[in-house]
């Protein structure tokens, strides 16, 4: 048994993974208690927020005991054995439906099948609390659905929690689970990461396997959602284990990304870009990150103000995201038209239209978009950019009320433009708006750097929180 630690949290609920795992080696909480707490805050809190659409008490406490048991006997089976953590519900997870924010999908299954995401985490000896909500096949940058209705944030839940995966962060967010893991297509880890004020990682295409394959194919990713770069490490150190039913998963890494995010980062060269020469950015969002770069300068990073060179791809990005929904929802019983999202109804209409040379344009978009990004990479170690231009607005709605955008990509330019060249990115939290609005700021590196961005962004965190 190692020592106490009297610096930890007396508050379950406050704490890390990182924490959690240090206090059960002490003998200093169980795995049960850490998953009572969970429960606990969900039944206190989630009336207000909405992030969760299944919470599975007594599974969830089987779990605990088990983990109970195997720290007290000396042999925890994993890296976060008896961490509680909450699921978006994309993931196939065996014995829980998955309803993809979906009345079309039917719960009756049966659901006998865990996705590589939920295997690698059940094997890890996680404790699996509930799933989170999700639009409708995780179609959009807020969470809402007809299924599950309106998810809020933390923050201030008369706003959105962000999308698609908004039920994760605002679980995470909220004191709920300590982590929790989500998807990414188009920004969907990294807006409510943003909105919500926590970590949230997309790291490059393939590192996370997928099963079944994603509706958005090449724009798809998974990835942690967490307090701390440290726990979002570990939970890559789980999530990034290889599975045969991913035919696009990456080799194994030789290293772990927990060691290499202790690596010294400083004189790396890095490239800021407030707007990716494009964006329109609200001044109080572009004030807090330029302060924050401003602060990141003065601590050993040489940091020079460039945008990469690519003009908005939200063209091309739209036809890739409606084709690839439009394909989901073809599969769809008969008369779900009539049932979805109207939103996504009118993606599902788009998708219908788009040709095989309108698909193989976009992807020749996102090509160039990539080269560009893979020159931009041979001068800057990686790039920085606000991760949203807005700080979250009010719940309900696809776009901001009164904006008069159209579609949800239209108000996230920072982030499915590496969607499309598979690039690792990660969010981070870097201050609040004069109202108490978390704004995000956002690492991007070369692909199959996911190591490096996990450095960088502990860097960061580090100088940022001293």
């Amino acid at each position: 048994m190692t020592q106490p630690d009297p610096g930890l949290p007396t508050d379950p609920t406050a704490m890390t993974a990182v924490q959690l795992v240090s206090a059960y080696a002490a003998g200093q909480l169980s795995p049960v208690e850490a998953t009572q707490a969970c429960l606990d805050a969900i039944a206190t809190r989630d009336g207000a927020l909405n992030a969760f659409c299944l919470v599975d008490p007594d599974r969830a406490l089987v779990q605990a005991k088990d983990s109970e048991a195997r720290w007290q006997s000396g042999n925890p089976r994993g890296l976060l054995d008896g961490v509680p953590i909450s699921i978006k519900d994309i993931f196939l997870t065996e014995g829980w439906p998955t309803l993809r924010g979906s009345t079309c999908i039917d719960a009756g299954g049966p659901w006998t099948v865990d996705s590589p995401v939920a295997a690698r985490l059940r094997e890890d000896g996680m404790v699996f609390v509930g799933k989170t909500t999700t639009p409708e096949i995780a179609w959009k940058g807020v969470t809402d659905s007809p299924l599950t209705g309106i998810t809020r944030n933390p923050a201030d839940p008369a706003t959105t929690a962000g999308g698609s995966s908004g039920g994760s962060a605002a679980a995470v967010a909220g004191g709920m689970t300590p982590v929790s893991v989500g998807t990414d297509g188009g920004g969907s880890i990294r807006i409510p990461a943003s909105f919500c004020g926590i970590v949230g990682f997309k790291p490059t295409h393939g590192r996370v396997p997928l099963y079944p394959a994603s509706p958005f194919g090449p724009l798809a990713h998974a990835g942690p959602m967490t307090r701390t770069v440290e726990d979002a490490a570990l939970l890559m150190d789980i999530l990034s284990l290889p599975d045969p039913r991913d035919p696009t998963a990456l080799a194994p890494t030789f290293t772990t990304f927990r060691s290499q995010m202790q690596r010294d980062v400083r004189g790396l060269s890095v490239g800021y870009s407030a707007t990716l020469g494009y964006a329109r950015v609200d001044p109080e969002v572009a004030e807090i990150v330029a302060a924050a770069v401003g602060r990141l300068a003065q601590a050993d990073l040489t940091i020079d103000a460039v945008d990469p060179g690519f003009p908005d791809p939200r063209a091309a990005f739209e036809t890739l995201w409606a084709a690839g929904a439009a394909t989901m929802l073809s599969k769809f019983p008969a008369g779900s038209r009539e049932r979805v999202d109207p939103g996504l109804g009118e993606v599902w209409a788009r998708g219908d239209s788009v040709t095989a040379i309108d698909y193989l344009d976009a992807r020749h978009v996102a090509a160039e978009v990539g080269i560009t990004m893979g020159n931009f990479h041979t001068a800057y170690d990686v790039l920085i950019t606000p991760t949203m231009p807005i700080p979250a607005f009010e719940a309900g709605h696809d776009v901001p009320p009164g904006s008069a955008l159209t579609g949800w990509p239209a108000w996230t330019p920072f982030t499915y433009p590496f969607n499309m060249t598979q690039q690792p990115a990660i969010s981070i939290p870097v201050g609040t708006t004069r109202t108490g609005l978390p704004v995000g700021l956002q690492i991007v590196g070369p692909r199959h750097s996911d190591d490096l961005i996990l450095a960088v962004a502990r860097h960061a965190e580090s100088v940022l929180n001293s």
